[in-house]
């Protein structure tokens, strides 16, 4: 190649390529830097250079550009898709800095974060992928360091499980992905999206298989039900940081891969996956929820909430609109602050005291009351309670699904809305109105901590706040004919 098409794979890779500088200096830190430094900076270091990412590689461009002969294809939404998925994983470095600079975690902290910017950077390629075989590596290569991300509490036999039950479960769904991919290229004799889309519309026997083990085995990503019975149990048993990156940036991820493929490669049949979809997401959210009302530990009582969340999400796919494409990258962001919120309060109690049941957190205001507040305002935004974030993102994803026709589909969202909003004030109750006796004594955040959950705060009020300014605007130029 000449130095054109160099400048070419810089200009449209930066943030793979800037992501992988970041990941190499990272290790050279971590191999050379004094014990001093690393015990002070190397936390800070890791955020900084996944903010300086952001910044220089993830500003959208003006225009789609393809690399490779087309497999790896870069748009202003991907980009965004993109900083948006970076946003969440620096507030999750910033919660974790306690726990991975504890005794028992901090001679493998090197090691947590480049795992960390490793999957990522398999998801940057899941998003940005024209090909199936761009799609499937970096399929793995998110899947995989996640896999020792959930092992790697030495001290505790649940995260071993927890890891073993993960990569089981992940290597079954790639077999049935690819599976998948191979009966589309019996199909088209392609594996680019482009091409398949061409075929999309010859629905056999064997195009329906196959659709069904794709959607399957992204399905795992995202937690969808049947797909899900790995999610409790690995949410529970992992380290709290890691249930966090899966809760949200894994299944964001797969959330914009999934509108990505079905988009570029399935929209002549639309109307297949759609209805594929509309099943899922029922059972989805439905289950979801109901599971979510019986669970006491915190970390599974998430698990199922982000469950039910994953079918909220889908319905932005359902929609097959520019609408619902965007309501779902703005449902991702309220989700990344709203979640990342309530698993900070989780992580910086658990740290302190090493409880995480539901029954603990009784009386919680009394001695807390600032994560109390913060937890509370969490649970009002996943709630989808007005005026905070949570309301206007489940407003949008529902009237973009409700404007493509989804209409019973969108009532029996509504009618699980009321049901999740039940277990979520039951957090709540617990920690202004459940008495007792002796509540967790009061916890001190460290400055890591608290700046992850002030981000996370304003970002549940501001984009409320944004949101209302929003709609108010669009309806007045509405009334005065703008």
């Amino acid at each position: 190649m000449d130095l054109s098409q160099y400048t070419l794979i810089w200009e449209y890779m930066q943030p793979e390529l800037l992501l992988l500088i970041a990941t190499v200096l990272l290790f050279f830190i971590d191999l050379f830097a004094s014990p001093r430094f690393l015990d002070k900076w190397f936390s800070a270091t890791a955020c900084f250079l996944l903010a300086v990412v952001t910044i220089l590689g993830c500003i959208p461009g003006e225009a789609t550009h393809t690399l490779f002969g087309g497999m790896f294809i870069s748009t202003p939404m991907t980009t965004a898709m993109k900083m948006v998925l970076n946003i969440g994983t620096i507030l999750i470095l910033l919660q974790a800095h306690t726990w991975i600079n504890s005794e028992a975690c901090k001679v493998r902290r090197g090691e947590f974060y480049e795992l960390m910017f490793f999957t990522l950077f398999g998801m940057y390629l899941m998003i940005s992928s024209g090909h199936f075989l761009i799609f499937f590596i970096g399929l793995e290569t998110a899947s995989l360091p996640i896999a020792a991300l959930v092992a790697f509490n030495k001290q505790g036999g649940d995260s071993y499980e927890s890891g073993a039950k993960y990569l089981f479960n992940a290597v079954f769904s790639s077999a049935i992905f690819l599976m998948g991919i191979s009966f589309m290229y019996a199909i088209g004799g392609s594996l680019y999206f482009v091409d398949i889309a061409t075929v999309a519309t010859t629905h056999t026997a064997l195009f329906i298989v196959a659709l069904a083990f794709i959607i399957t085995g992204i399905g795992f990503k995202l937690s969808l039900v049947p797909f899900h019975l790995w999610t409790a149990d690995v949410y529970q048993g992992g380290p709290t940081a890691v249930t966090a990156y899966l809760s949200v940036i894994s299944k964001g991820a797969a959330a914009f891969a999934f509108l990505w493929v079905l988009f570029k490669t399935f929209s002549p049949s639309h109307e297949m996956w759609q209805g594929i979809l509309y099943a899922l997401i029922i059972l989805t959210i439905t289950l979801g929820n109901l599971f979510a009302i019986r669970q006491k530990d915190l970390k599974r009582f998430l698990a199922f909430s982000s469950i039910s969340q994953a079918g909220y999400i889908m319905l932005g796919v359902m929609a097959y609109s520019a609408q619902g494409l965007t309501a779902l990258v703005y449902y991702i962001l309220v989700y990344i602050f709203s979640n990342l919120a309530a698993f900070g309060v989780i992580a910086a109690i658990e740290n302190k005291t090493g409880k995480v049941n539901m029954d603990d957190y009784n009386g919680l205001y009394q001695t807390n009351p600032k994560l109390s507040l913060a937890m509370m305002l969490a649970m009002f935004s996943l709630a989808g309670i007005p005026p905070f974030a949570g309301f206007f993102s489940k407003f949008f994803i529902f009237a973009s699904a409700v404007n493509s026709g989804f209409y019973i589909l969108v009532l029996i969202a509504l009618i699980n809305t009321i049901i999740s909003l039940y277990y979520y004030l039951l957090v709540v109750k617990a920690m202004f109105i459940n008495p007792n006796e002796n509540p967790i004594e009061p916890i001190k955040t460290d400055c890591y901590g608290r700046t992850g959950l002030v981000i996370c705060v304003a970002g549940i009020l501001l984009l409320g706040i944004a949101s209302c300014v929003y709609g108010y605007l669009s309806g007045l130029s509405l009334t005065v004919g703008i």
